[in-house]
């Protein structure tokens, strides 16, 4: 059984920051692409961004210019950085993982914006 751990959550005034990392139970390397998501109360979840075994990335619209992914090898997580948040950010933002065959997703955890 594949996991995903996300944290990193929080709230937050509009404008700052925050760092969501999300550690899955196999390598980073397993998955084919990996990525977050997010669901605001009320709406479809949608793509934040994401990141492909070879490090290509595709970001939402509203991603571009603020937030940033990465991955950290030698912890073996896929991390979010947030700058400059707004409170439509507010949501609960949820880790993704594709492998060949499989979806996985993380419990997700709440990120909060205040304005």
């Amino acid at each position: 059984q594949v996991r995903l751990v996300e944290s990193g959550g929080g709230i937050v005034q509009a404008g700052g920051s925050l760092r969501l990392s999300c550690a899955p139970s196999l390598s980073i390397f397993t998955f084919s692409v990996m990525g977050w998501y997010r669901q605001a109360p009320g709406k479809e979840r949608e793509l934040v961004v994401t990141i492909t075994r070879d490090g290509s990335t595709n970001y939402a619209d509203s991603a571009k210019g603020r937030f940033t992914i990465s991955r950290d090898n030698a912890k073996n997580t896929v991390n979010l950085q947030m700058n400059g948040l707004k409170p439509e950010d507010t949501a609960v933002y949820l880790c993704n993982a594709k492998s060949w065959t499989s979806d996985y997703w993380g419990q997700g955890t709440q990120v909060t914006v205040s304005s």
